[in-house]
């Protein structure tokens, strides 16, 4: 069976943070029951189009697996329909700016009341302070949590990165926080409130900056490339290019080809364990004996001249040779892939990481997959559903109203005036 089975999620989520975590719910097996607009829906379907009268790629890679109603909140038999779902449900999962949950009439208190066993979870930008109340999107987050301050190149300005660590990041932290409050359900049979703000979820994920602030205090940042350069320190964590963010200094050099492939890159570490094994494959076996080079302290200083003569050997190889290469001597490294070598990787697709998706209106694309294996419940990815796809069959199957009260409320106009298309 799937990991999630038989749970039910009323999936209030919209752009990309929350959907992230209903979308990961999905795919372990939970129902998750998308509530959209009538009319519109979540705002991303018509973000960013690339096909026409085709729910956008935005919204198809965030939402698959999940069934979508359409409900008027502002309907009462719409509200009356909200709250028969909440009975039902185990999770409620949200991403409205601060305050719009309690002005729907959804506080805690009252959910909790008509349902204990109802979780609800909810992404905002920051925790309790003084910007709690603020509206936070991706590059916010960036910027809040620490990212940004700690990327790019020490004489430019602060860079965010092209991984989405504010919106999915916080979204992957919420999904470990229901998975967590649903095994604690189990012992006490109550259902308890999940919290995530991007700007603690980005610095969840930026640990090591914070690592690095406090080491400051102590003295420069030897693996920095700014300590080989003699530039002093300031009172905060620096920009270090393409350093590594661990021990062992790291750089992204440059391959065969780089002059019109902008790709064309490898990142190489020379881990202290194999330093006698990088200086034979790139032409320097005396540095495994000169007290300049041999030892990883005397290293330090030198770091630009050491990277710069494993450059001059990368760069008669391509990216891949150079992995082969260096794989065999167990040196750690890794190709500089572009989005279209990702997209058409064997590899990813064999092992679900990328997938491709038919859908009724903009065909076939692609999308990731499930990120997480697990041995005994392999996940499947479904198509996203088309705006207000499920609504009489949530009404009849998860509410189990009878066929004179759903056509009251689908008269009533608390599901809309949409045509709902079904699957092809």
């Amino acid at each position: 069976m799937k990991a999630l089975e038989g749970v039910k999620v009323l999936d209030f989520t919209h752009v990309q943070s929350g959907p992230t975590c209903t979308q990961l719910l999905a795919w372990f097996g939970a129902d998750v029951i998308k509530v959209e607009r009538p009319g519109t829906g979540d705002i991303t379907r018509g973000q960013l189009c690339d096909v026409p009268d085709a729910d956008s790629l935005y919204f198809t890679m965030l939402n698959h697996n999940k069934r979508s109603i359409t409900l008027d909140t502002k309907n009462p038999r719409g509200m009356e329909v909200l709250w028969e779902m909440v009975k039902v449900c185990d999770v409620m999962v949200e991403n409205f700016a601060p305050g719009v949950l309690d002005r729907m009439g959804l506080t805690w208190a009252k959910v909790h009341e008509v349902n204990p066993r109802m979780i609800v979870a909810s992404i905002k930008g920051f925790g309790a302070g003084p910007y709690e109340d603020c509206k936070v999107y991706e590059n916010v987050a960036q910027c809040a949590g620490g990212a940004a301050s700690t990327t790019g190149f020490r004489d430019g300005v602060p860079l965010v990165t092209g991984a989405q660590i504010g919106d999915s990041g916080t979204g992957l932290h919420l999904a470990l926080g229901i998975v967590t409050a649903l095994y604690h359900r189990t012992h006490s049979g109550l259902g308890q409130k999940v919290d995530c703000a991007m700007q603690d979820g980005v610095l969840n994920l930026c640990r090591v900056k914070l690592r690095d602030q406090q080491r400051l205090a102590h003295g420069p940042l030897k693996e920095y490339s700014q300590f080989g350069e003699g530039v002093p320190f300031g009172d905060a964590v620096p920009r270090a290019g393409n350093d590594s963010g661990g021990g062992q200094p790291g750089r992204i050099l440059k391959c065969k080809g780089w002059e019109t492939d902008p790709n064309a890159y490898i990142y190489f570490i020379t881990q202290a364990p194999v330093w006698e094994k990088i200086c034979d494959v790139i032409g320097e076996p005396g540095w495994k004996t000169d007290p300049n080079y041999a030892k990883p302290p005397a290293r330090l200083p030198r770091l630009n001249e050491i990277f710069g003569r494993i450059e001059e050997w990368t760069m008669t190889k391509t990216k891949f040779e150079a992995m082969d290469i260096l794989n065999e001597y167990d040196i750690p490294c890794g190709p500089i892939l572009s989005m279209k070598e990702i997209a058409e990787e064997k590899s990813l697709r064999e092992t679900g990481t990328v997938v491709e998706v038919d859908h009724p209106k903009r065909g076939k694309y692609l999308s990731v997959g499930n990120p997480i294996k697990l041995s005994n419940s392999p996940s499947e990815v479904r198509r996203s559903p088309l705006l207000g796809e499920h609504t009489d069959e949530v009404l009849r199957d998860v509410l189990k109203l009878d066929e004179a009260r759903i056509a009251a409320i689908v008269e009533s106009g608390a599901t809309g005036a949409v045509t709902r298309a079904a699957a092809e």
